[in-house]
């Protein structure tokens, strides 16, 4: 059977999932376990919880406005978004060609 192939968000979105699913089991397992350090770090990991919440909420949105930016510009302006494209392939294909030319040299004695 074929493994399915994520790409890094979904990953990373999957794991944050699983974390904070591991806190809230952990926050349920705890419910009935008197103790003052327990309980301080019960409120520690809920707001842990809800402000990493909150973190994601605003990252994922932010990403979601930048993606809809670069899809609104690459379609008002098509062409300068492909000269874009090909000049900064191209200024790294050259850096990338100097960079092995130079450590080639280096190697060979040259």
């Amino acid at each position: 059977m074929r493994k399915q192939m994520h790409s890094p968000s979904e990953e990373f979105n999957d794991d944050l999932a699983r974390l904070a699913e591991d806190a809230r089991a952990l926050l349920a397992a705890t419910a009935g376990i008197a103790g003052e350090k327990v309980e301080e770090a019960r409120k520690r990991l809920a707001a842990a919880l809800d402000d990493g919440k909150s973190i994601y909420e605003r990252a994922k949105e932010k990403a979601t406005d930048g993606a809809r930016a670069a899809d609104e510009a690459m379609h008002e302006h098509p062409y300068r978004a492909i000269a874009t494209g090909l000049g900064v392939g191209a200024l790294l294909g050259f850096l990338m060609a100097r960079r092995c030319h130079c450590s080639c040299h280096v190697h060979h004695g040259a």
